[in-house]
């Protein structure tokens, strides 16, 4: 599902990704309608920089993009495997097996990529 980026999301945006300085995928030329696939597919460098900018999270944070990730607004889609499974460990120790299998539900349901 896209969206427009709230002001909240483009706080997570730029905790995760303080370099990023534009509003557009530089890929696809489309405004950034989610959080994670610019981070692990333009700004993360391998796996362990993905791990490192998803430990600037809070938990209150982690928790508001699961939140999104489950009802649909943030999309998986465009998250390669590894990364997806990274952010699902990483949801797992932080939050906890419930949070982390919902996560992976909507990972293996996905579809469609919205950046």
């Amino acid at each position: 599902m896209a969206r427009e980026l709230s002001e909240k999301d483009w706080t997570l945006l730029k905790t995760l990704a303080p370099e990023c300085d534009a509003v557009v995928c530089v890929s696809s030329g489309f405004v950034y309608r989610s959080i994670l696939p610019p981070v692990a597919n333009h700004y993360a460098n391998d796996e362990q920089d993905f791990l490192e900018r998803l430990s600037r999270l809070s938990d209150e944070d982690l928790r508001y993009l699961v939140s999104l990730v489950n009802d649909g607004s943030e999309s998986l889609g465009c998250v390669e495997p590894k990364y997806a499974e990274i952010f699902i460990d990483f949801v797992r120790n932080r939050l906890g097996d419930e949070d982390a299998e919902s996560i992976l539900r909507v990972y293996e349901d996905v579809d469609e990529c919205v950046t």
